[in-house]
């Protein structure tokens, strides 16, 4: 018979697990803290249960791990990026982003102090099938969704070789979240209410899932939305990213003010300038009549270029626009009331940069 893995299971699923195998109820939410907020590994470490409840789980029931395979800490700035191996053998990576790294030129978001966090991004997605022509995980591919499990993993398994308590989430590492969507809520439910990470401190990143973002506003997710912006001229957005051709700006827009009206978390927009591309006055014009429409911030993101095989695509046309110039940029759009924040190049030295990971490291 299968064995269960209860990493990944919700409380719920927990208290029914043990109500299948003719265990009381109350025992599911020991195991939920035992799990999450306990990180404990093995049943031999639930000091609080029986031997013979301990030898019962053990016959039944696994505790999955990730395995930690390497990580690489940036010179710059300790931007530490996680290198783990599934189950299956498949790979992904992890950035924990620490203290006074997420912004230039000591930029500080209103709502939190962001410059006293320290951030994990996190994969949904062995690769990703978006391929969006700025993203080397797009140029992977997609192997498959990650379970729940392997979500609330990396959480666990980078705070215990960290040694520091992680404040914040982010849901911008490898893959497209709203893809998997029933695994990356379940932990999210986890993260929250085991790990005890706040949803306030909890951000989605989407490239423009708008099922998964309806969805969001239907079931009251009261999480961060983060949108992967880009551009707003349907044209350029559909070349960055393709997943603009099946929801185009319109479906997006009204997707994402649908999910504000019933939300009313404020909404962040990603924006990775690329030089003569989305950096002209127009681009600024288009995002300052945006924040019109819905409280809203705009993170302006540096762009790290991934390389192109092929000279005559698109992506052979990207590159990044001088900081004097972003700055700028972000300048025009703070003088027409626009809130805007320029991220820093965290982890660019490692490939732990917004669009650079990857994994590089193929099993022998």
């Amino acid at each position: 018979m299968k064995k269960t893995n209860l990493k990944g299971l919700t409380q719920k699923e927990l208290e029914e697990f043990v109500l299948s195998i003719e265990e009381k109820k109350f025992r599911g939410q020991q195991l939920f803290d035992w799990l999450y907020n306990k990180e404990a590994e093995s049943f031999n470490d639930m000091s609080t249960f029986s031997k013979s409840l301990r030898n019962k789980l053990d016959e039944l029931a696994t505790i999955d791990t990730l395995e930690l395979l390497t990580f690489h800490k940036s010179i710059h700035d300790n931007t530490t990026k996680f290198l783990f191996q599934l189950k299956d053998g498949k790979r992904i990576e992890s950035v924990l982003i620490p203290p006074k790294t997420a912004f230039q030129n000591g930029d500080v978001d209103d709502e939190e102090d962001e410059q006293k966090r320290l951030t994990l991004c996190v994969s949904t997605q062995v690769g990703c099938p978006l391929d969006c022509v700025f993203c080397a995980t797009g140029a992977m591919g997609f192997g498959r969704n990650l379970t729940a499990g392997e979500i609330v993993d990396q959480v666990l398994q980078t705070k215990k070789i960290a040694g520091k308590k992680i404040t914040n989430i982010v849901f911008m590492g490898m893959g497209e979240p709203l893809m998997n969507y029933d695994s990356v809520m379940n932990s999210i439910d986890i993260i929250s209410n085991g790990i005890n990470i706040s949803t306030r401190r909890i951000t989605l990143s989407t490239a423009g899932w708008v099922d998964g973002i309806i969805r969001m506003a239907d079931e009251g997710k009261k999480i961060k939305l983060a949108i992967s912006l880009h551009s707003l001229n349907d044209e350029v957005r559909s070349k960055l990213m393709p997943l603009n051709k099946k929801f185009n700006l319109q479906q997006l827009m009204k997707a994402v003010e649908y999910y504000y009206r019933k939300i009313k978390i404020r909404v962040t927009f990603e924006y990775i300038l690329f030089a003569g591309i989305n950096d002209r006055m127009e681009d600024a014009k288009s995002l300052v009549k945006l924040s019109k429409t819905m409280p809203c911030k705009i993170n302006i993101i540096p762009f790290h270029n991934i390389g192109s095989t092929n000279p005559k695509s698109f992506a052979a046309n990207l590159h990044p626009v001088p900081m004097r110039e972003a700055d700028k940029f972000a300048n025009l759009l703070r003088k027409n009331h626009v809130t805007v924040f320029i991220r820093s190049s965290a982890g660019e030295d490692i490939a732990a940069a917004c669009g650079q990971l990857a994994v590089k490291n193929k099993p022998k």
